[in-house]
């Protein structure tokens, strides 16, 4: 804990790391879990799809590398620095989602996600953030979460809309992407707001 702290932390240091990573489900057989080695193959095979690559200029090289990564985010939820899941539909990988930059005493949070081009327009990827919002802003006790994304990336921007992150405005020239330098939405979830309105969401 910050000694310097003169408020209490929203979230109690060693909270979340007191218990393993959750497994979260949503409607349409979707399930939410911890990476494990043997997803190696298909998530570095993500990044050889070129609307992922578009978006993500930090990418895995080989499987040692993806399982490193792997290890880095167990690392992460020990340190209660962040947390990444495997999105499943039917037992199957069709993306990831994941909680960045997780500040405990604020209680704010960072969201990323991407699918994969077979689980695209099926309505995966709101279920997804939805459950981990639902999460992270209930039994986990944060009290925002955020993400970015470039403002001519329109499927992200339904994705976080659907999942009930409002669009807050627009960062200037923030992120880099393989074409240059882009503009960047911020959205944003707090606990007050309303459940999103994705369809057979459950309410928490």
């Amino acid at each position: 804990m910050d000694p310097y702290l003169s408020t209490p932390p929203a979230i109690p240091p060693g909270s979340i790391a007191a218990g393993r990573q959750p497994v979260l489900t949503a409607p349409g057989e979707v399930t939410l879990r911890p990476w494990e080695d043997a997803d190696a193959p298909v998530f570095l095979g993500a990044y050889q799809d070129p609307a992922i690559r578009r978006w993500h200029t930090r990418r895995p090289a080989s499987e040692g590398d993806v399982r490193q990564w792997f290890e880095q985010y167990r690392h992460n939820w020990e340190r209660e620095a962040g947390a990444s899941w495997a999105v499943t539909r039917g037992g199957e990988v069709a993306g990831r989602v994941a909680l960045g930059n997780m500040e405990l005493a604020d209680g704010i949070a960072g969201c990323a996600y991407w699918v994969l081009p077979a689980a695209r327009g099926t309505g995966v990827a709101p279920r997804a953030l939805s459950a981990v919002a639902g999460w992270a802003l209930g039994a986990a006790g944060f009290h925002r979460l955020h993400l970015s994304h470039s403002t001519t990336n329109d499927a992200s921007c339904r994705v976080a809309v659907k999942a009930g992150f409002r669009l807050e405005g627009t960062k200037r020239s923030e992120a880099v992407h393989a074409d240059g330098r882009h503009d960047m939405h911020l959205h944003a979830r707090i606990r007050e707001d309303s459940w999103p309105a994705v369809p057979g969401s459950p309410v928490p």
